[in-house]
Formats: structure tokens, sequence, C-alpha cells
């Protein structure tokens, strides 16, 4: 499908994205779905962290969903994405849109590889959604904390 230009309209993709700790800090895993525009699931994945805080796990679950895409799809075609982040953690959100300062020493590091990463994408939003919205990806983030099967890493 093209544009009236003649440029290919960019793909776009919908990832959900959620971290936990069980203890706060304690252990902690991610979780990640990677949808089309349509809602149809490309891939999803939970991953134990270790010892975490929960506001490090929210930032690992970014991070690893964008290495994902972008190991999926190349830097070339990335480049020409749109992607929709959505995450339950309104903390993570308005951080990333410049609304909240960082104020935790430990999320800086964080913060500084999700912008670094952001400049390999077309467009990136990130959006505060419900919990209720965001099942799939805490349900990753629980199967990954209790050593299930569908803890599948990249």
């Amino acid at each position: 499908m093209s544009t009236p230009l003649g440029k290919a309209k960019p793909e776009k993709l919908i990832v959900y994205t959620d971290g936990g700790a069980r203890g706060n800090p304690g252990p902690a895993a991610l979780g990640v779905v990677i949808q089309g525009a349509k809602g149809n699931t490309i891939k999803k994945f939970g991953e134990r962290l270790g010892i975490k805080t929960n506001n490090e796990a929210e930032y690992s679950a970014i991070i690893a969903a964008l290495q994902k895409v972008k190991a999926l799809y190349g830097k070339e075609k990335t480049k020409k994405m749109a992607i929709d982040m959505r995450m339950d953690s309104e903390l993570a959100a308005k951080q990333l849109n410049g609304v909240y300062k960082i104020e935790e020493e430990r999320l800086f590091p964080l913060f500084i590889k999700v912008w670094n990463l952001k400049m390999d994408f077309g467009k990136i939003s990130f959006s505060h959604v419900p919990r209720a919205q965001n099942k799939k990806a805490d349900q990753m983030v629980n199967e990954a904390l209790d050593g299930g099967s569908a803890a599948t890493l990249f």
C-alpha cells in the first residue's frame, strides 16, 4: 500500500510490556507481547531478571521489547515503523514522555538505554493503559516468575 507521495506506508506494531517484582526489590521478570496493527500476536515472551525493583522490571520489559522488534525486523525496516508501546506503568510512560523527572538513580541507565534504542525506530509512542488491557504481558511476567513453559527468551 502506498501513500499519495509514493512512499511506503510504515508498518505499525502494538507492543504491550509489563514488569513485576515479588517484593520490591525481589525476584523480578518482564513480559512482552508484540502485535500487528490488527491485534494479531506476532511474538510473546517472558524472562526472569533476578532481584530487581518493580520499576527496573518495567523498564527492562520496554528495552527487551524494542530489542526484540529490532531483531525480528532489522534496522532498516524498523526505521520506517510506527511502534505503539503500551504499558500499565504510569511512571515509565510519563518519564519516557518527559512528563515526570527520573528521581530513582537506578533507572537512569535504563532510561538512557530506551532513549538510545528509540533512535533505531521511525515513530514510537509510550502509552499508559489500565492493567486490564495489559493482561497478556502480565501473564508472561507471572509465567516467567513461576518457571512456566511460556517464559521463552529471544
